[in-house]
């Protein structure tokens, strides 16, 4: 990694981090503001206002700008978590407890619904000549992830996923979010068409490297540094891309081996055998692949960018979240 791009990768994460650690100081009702300043301090990578805040400098466009977005795409972030971690009855997060298990169900919607107002008042907040652009695609990414969230949701309760679907699913719910964190930084810095086309299409396919990857180690990694238990998703029987791909290319005992975890979910204790089954026969090899593909789809998209520092910022990225362990 060049030196400028590292120094603008690591002071753009320290700005948000101040910035999201001093956005709501407001005590009165506790049961509200508590739970939102926990999840608002919660460490994190930062990748979306990271994304934002390069495509913003490449273009130039205002600091003050760029920063509320880039806030923003954080804090909706965060929102679709804590949403998350009730609908699929997750006990932590980022090496923590949940929201919903740290205070309750109810106190962790109204939390994640502040959060998601939160996020839009910090959109509409800019001055920007763009800004009803940014609303509206701003908006348009929450009809999206909606999407993306019940076809998720709906899976659950099917035996029969085909992968391809589960592609459009992560596109909707992964994908969408990295895609309008980058595109929006291009639009406050007012870049050509063409330019925004190929930040789509980075964000897409560095969201699509960043959810199979995420499906891999949510068999691989070290517990240490995940920050949830490993092996969770075959736990509760989720349908993720190592799941489905095994579902297409086994056959025999293995196959019914793993369709029986759609139905009934995985034992913790069996996870070493799930591992051990998943890489005899090709899955996490195949798996690493895909994310290498789409890692470097996306970068192959930055050839066409300016060939500025900020440039080099997305081409890391993609490097890091391809080689990340957690």
């Amino acid at each position: 990694m060049s030196d400028a791009a590292y120094e603008f990768m690591s002071a753009s994460r320290e700005r948000v981090d101040r910035l999201l650690a001093g956005l709501e100081m407001r005590q009165d009702p506790v049961g509200l503001y508590d739970p939102v300043r926990y999840v608002l301090e919660a460490p994190g990578k930062r990748i979306r206002p990271l994304l934002t805040l390069a495509s913003a400098a490449l273009y130039d466009a205002p600091e003050n700008d760029a920063l509320s977005v880039a806030a923003a795409m954080e804090v909706f972030h965060s929102f679709t978590l804590v949403h998350d971690d009730i609908m699929d009855g997750a006990a932590e997060r980022r090496g923590r407890a949940a929201v919903h298990i740290k205070w309750d169900e109810p106190t962790a919607i109204l939390c994640g619904d502040y959060l998601m107002g939160l996020s839009m008042e910090l959109v509409a907040g800019i001055d920007s000549p763009r800004r009803s652009d940014v609303i509206r695609r701003f908006l348009a990414t929450v009809r999206t992830l909606c999407e993306g969230q019940i076809r998720d949701m709906r899976f659950e309760q099917k035996m029969n996923v085909p992968l391809d679907d589960y592609m459009l699913m992560i596109g909707q719910k992964t994908a969408a979010l990295l895609q309008t964190s980058v595109v929006l930084g291009g639009m406050l810095g007012d870049a050509p068409p063409g330019d925004i086309l190929h930040l789509e299409h980075y964000g897409e396919h560095l969201g699509l490297a960043f959810q199979i990857q995420d499906d891999l180690l949510d068999v691989t990694a070290d517990e240490s540094s995940w920050g949830k238990p490993v092996g969770g998703d075959l736990v509760t029987g989720k349908r993720t891309w190592l799941l489905l791909r095994a579902l297409e290319v086994t056959v025999g005992e293995d196959y019914t081996w793993f369709r029986r975890i759609l139905s009934d979910g995985l034992d913790a204790d069996l996870i070493p055998e799930a591992r051990r089954r998943l890489s005899a026969a090709g899955i996490l090899d195949a798996a690493q692949k895909a994310v290498i593909f789409h890692s470097e789809a996306a970068r192959r998209h930055l050839d066409h960018l300016p060939d500025r520092r900020e440039r080099d910022v997305f081409r890391e990225l993609a490097v890091e979240l391809e080689r990340r362990v957690h």
